[in-house]
């Protein structure tokens, strides 16, 4: 009969120097998550704010309409603090009768929080993305 030698010293030495090295990966893997969701999440506000904008007939509107879509889609402080939104119309200037037919710009910029995971990240980041939306000439010429 062979004796079954003890094992428990060893294991619980692996285990020592296994799991700091584990438990790192996974606040690595959230931190990572988190920047790539907040990337997304005010890349998709920025999008959405420009077509919100791009069918206005005027540049207030447009602006106000910008402005209210980004405030509905960024509203989790972690994903997105304090978002601005800047609307540009990078084409002609606007005629008399409403905005320019070619192109609003919307730039969102916002600080991505690190609540939770201080431990990789150095304080807040600032995330800032632009979209760009064609206006349509009839839109934007008609009269109301």
């Amino acid at each position: 009969m062979t004796r079954r030698r003890d094992r428990g010293a060893a294991d619980a030495l692996g285990l020592v120097l296994i799991a700091p090295a584990v438990i790192g990966l996974a606040i690595l893997v959230v931190a990572l998550g988190r920047g790539v969701d907040a990337s997304a999440q005010v890349r998709s506000a920025a999008e959405a704010s420009a077509q919100a904008a791009a069918l206005e007939r005027d540049a207030g509107s447009a602006t106000a309409a910008a402005n209210s879509v980004a405030q509905a889609m960024l509203v989790d402080s972690d994903t997105c603090s304090n978002p601005t939104v800047l609307v540009v119309y990078p084409a002609a200037p606007a005629p008399a009768s409403g905005i320019n037919s070619g192109l609003v710009e919307v730039t969102i910029k916002c600080e991505v929080s690190d609540r939770g995971i201080e431990a990789v990240q150095s304080g807040a980041r600032e995330e800032e993305v632009t979209a760009v939306a064609s206006v349509d000439f009839f839109r934007a010429n008609a009269r109301p």
